[in-house]
């Protein structure tokens, strides 16, 4: 089991420092589902753990798709990817970060 401590989150002018973006191309980001974000005291914010290399995790918009589908908002999506899920024995993203994507969009279709 994984410590479900209080994740890091981004604020889209970090995620323009991070990763060298225009805060445009940021929001294009999250608008097309490469990265979540919810909001957050109303300031947008992106959990730290979406990104690998300071790139949005490739994994992460395929299941972010499937939890579309499933009928989740983005701020839900973030919520279940940062919760501790039960079935995996894990966090949804530390799941992804492990190699685990199948699994994680396996559950994840399952909550349709």
């Amino acid at each position: 089991m994984t410590d479900a401590a209080e994740p890091a989150w981004l604020t889209v002018p970090d995620l323009v420092e991070r990763t060298g973006q225009t805060p445009s191309r940021i929001r294009k980001l999250i608008d097309e589902r490469h990265l979540l974000a919810t909001r957050i005291d109303g300031v947008l914010k992106v959990p730290a753990d979406f990104l690998r290399d300071d790139l949005p995790l490739p994994e992460l918009h395929g299941t972010a798709m499937v939890l579309a589908d499933a009928g989740f908002s983005d701020e839900e999506a973030v919520a279940w990817l940062i919760s501790e899920d039960d079935s995996l024995g894990t966090t949804p993203i530390a799941a992804l970060r492990a190699g685990r994507k199948s699994e994680v969009r396996r559950v994840a279709q399952a909550l349709a």
